[in-house]
This record gives structure tokens, C-alpha cells and sequence, in this order.
């Protein structure tokens, strides 16, 4: 059996860890040898998680064009970014393209456009007609500010037209609302967090119906090794095998806690400032995935692969230290979102017969 290489830029992030994983377990598991190395500007428990695990560990910025001549100049068989975000990043690696067998870049659905221009970090959310393709027009590629939310999408265009121009077999992979061990925005934490805090009731805007496809990082794992072995140019959409409802996921999170929420469930003539989750979505947001189905993929269900992110989690929590915090904590992200005051407030207003 030969042995095939694998570099993997962000190799210690929630999305590169699990592609690593994944091609580590393929050759546990009798298939395909593969020497796995993964690429991160720093070490940490991952990465020892990695290398006790067969990986090879290199410490360096994925934006190093030294570093990335060094990794794959000699050739590799499988390269996937985890990391890339605008046309420069891509213009970095386009002169090793055609020494690798097949190229992923994972960009995002953030890249799609309605008929109004509107994407899914806009103000006024997009509203589709049914679950977004491929072939769904998408932001003008552009070269703004990545971190923010008109520019990440179109930056993220401008990469993947980068590198399926050139013409190497580039796989463009566009997962929504990615979740797993390690990942950099748990997103799950707002319903674990609520457990932990003892919460026993939870608000949910739209009585919960609310539709924002997830993907998880486990997937797009399983994805990326049928890619190695089907290299192509293309854009696949990834996500879970059915997009689950905030309730649907609350009561999965829950369920998996052994604890049960008394759902607040909210409609549209409550409170306004409160019932909002990070799956919250005035219309459905649903990827298709036919295409990627089409070459044999069979996506996870959320229910059984949140499992590892939510026992993660708990894990995390439960180590941190009386006078510190979870490492995500700091991410803008969360503000007020355990804010349980104003909650409190709603919920005596809803009990008063006034929201």
C-alpha cells in the first residue's frame, strides 16, 4: 500500500483538526496511508493530540510563502485550506497548484446572494426560494476587509475565483454554521452554558422554527477524503443531511445534557430583544447538497455529530478555572447573550399578560 500526502493549513482549527482526523482514522482503518501534516502558527493539545495520533506538526503562518513553498513544493496528494479568506491567500498558492493531486478550499456560504443582494451577514437577511445550490448567484468578488460582515463573503469570492481560474482541480467546499470539537465559535454554547448555569427555562424567538443549516466539521472531514480520490474543479455545498429548527437543536443539546428546558416559546408579539439564538433565521437558509451526495457522501445528522463538541464543551467548562473563562469567551460574539436580566424581565412581563 502506497503512502499518500496530506498538507492541511489550519491543521489545529475545529475544521482542519477533523480533516486530519479523519484521513489519520481512513489509515487506522485499513485504508489509504496517509502522512498527514498540519500546519498552525502555534502548537498546543491539539496539535500533541495530532502527532500522538500520526500526524506531523509544523509551527508556522499559513501566510508565510516560505512556509508554504517548504510544505509543498515537494508535492503532496492532498492539499485542504482551512484558512484562506481573501485573493491574496489564494494568489499564495497558486504557484503549487499543479504540484498537488487535489486542492479544497473551504470557503462559506456567506458567499450567496438573493435577488436583493442580500447574504447572510447582511443587516436585512437574505430569503431564498427553496435550498441554495451551487449555481446560486453570489456577492461580487472583492478585496474589503475579510473580518467584517461586507467583506468576508465577497473576499472569500475573490479567493475561490483565484483558484478555480487557474485551472489545477481546486475543490471549493461552502459548509454553513460549522460546529465540532475545537471549533473557534461553539456555537452550542449557548444552550450548554444555560445548562450549566442551571436555566430552566429558555426563550426562543419565532416560537423556535427558525431554519440556519449546520455543518458539521466531522463532515466536511468525510467529504474531504472522497475529494482526495475524485480531484476536480468545482463548488460543492456542505452541510448535515437535514437542517434541524432552533427548537430541534435546543432539545438536542438538551436531551444530550440529560436536562430538560421549559421552552418560552415566543411569537411575534413579545419582546423584541430577547429569544434570539445563533441559529435565529427570519427565513430558511438551507444548502443543497445533491452534488457532493453525488460522489458517494453520506452527511451526518447534527443529532449524533454534536456529541463530540457538546462532551468538549462540557470538558472545557468544567477545567476552567474559579477566576477564568472559557477560551471563546472574549469573542464579541457572545455579548449579552447570557445577559439573563433582561430574560428574567420578559418572562415576568409574558407572566403578567404585558409582552
Amino acid at each position: 500500500m502506497s503512502t499518500r500526502r496530506a498538507v492541511v493549513l489550519g491543521g489545529t482549527g475545529g475544521i482542519g483538526s477533523a480533516v486530519a482526523r479523519e484521513l489519520l482514522d481512513a489509515s487506522g482503518r485499513g485504508g489509504d496511508d496517509w502522512q498527514v501534516e498540519v500546519v498552525a502558527r502555534r502548537g498546543g493539545p491539539v496539535a500533541d493530540a495530532l502527532t500522538a495520533a500520526g500526524a506531523s506538526f509544523t509551527a508556522g503562518d499559513r501566510r508565510d510563502t516560505s512556509t508554504l513553498r517548504d510544505l509543498l513544493r515537494p508535492g503532496a496528494d492532498l492539499l485542504v485550506d482551512t484558512v484562506g479568506a481573501t485573493r491574496d491567500d489564494a494568489v499564495q498558492l497558486r504557484p503549487f497548484l499543479d504540484d498537488v493531486g487535489s486542492t479544497v478550499f473551504v470557503s462559506s456560504k456567506a458567499v450567496y446572494v438573493d435577488e436583493q443582494g442580500r447574504h447572510a451577514n447582511s443587516t436585512d437577511k437574505p430569503v431564498f426560494g427553496g435550498a441554495v445550490t451551487e449555481l446560486q448567484p453570489t456577492l461580487t468578488a472583492a478585496d474589503g476587509d475579510p473580518t467584517s460582515r461586507d467583506g468576508y463573503g465577497a473576499a472569500k469570492v475573490a479567493a475561490e475565483q483565484v483558484l478555480l481560474d487557474h485551472g489545477a482541480p481546486v475543490t471549493v467546499l461552502r459548509p454553513s454554521k460549522v460546529y465540532g470539537v475545537g471549533i473557534g465559535r461553539p456555537r452550542e454554547w449557548f444552550v450548554v452554558r444555560r445548562v450549566l448555569d442551571g436555566r430552566e427555562r429558555v426563550l426562543l424567538a419565532d416560537r423556535g422554527r427558525g431554519v440556519d443549516h449546520t455543518t458539521a466539521a466531522s463532515g466536511i472531514g468525510s467529504l474531504v477524503r472522497l475529494l482526495a480520490d475524485a480531484p476536480d474543479r468545482r463548488i460543492l455545498n456542505v452541510a448535515d443531511d437535514a437542517a434541524p429548527s432552533v427548537l430541534e437543536i435546543v432539545r438536542t443539546i438538551a436531551g444530550h445534557l440529560d436536562h430538560t428546558f421549559d421552552e418560552v416559546l415566543l411569537d411575534e408579539d413579545a419582546p423584541a430583544f430577547v429569544g434570539t439564538t445563533p441559529w435565529s433565521s427570519p427565513s430558511p437558509f438551507v444548502l443543497d447538497t445533491t452534488a457532493a451526495r453525488a460522489l458517494g457522501w453520506s452527511p451526518p445528522s447534527f443529532a449524533s455529530a454534536v456529541v463530540p463538541e457538546l462532551d468538549w464543551l462540557v470538558e472545557t467548562a468544567h477545567a476552567v478555572p474559579v477566576d477564568g473563562d472559557v477560551p471563546w469567551a472574549e469573542d464579541p460574539f457572545w455579548d449579552r447573550m447570557f445577559d439573563y436580566g433582561p430574560e428574567d424581565a420578559a418572562l415576568a412581563l409574558l407572566s403578567l399578560g404585558l409582552g
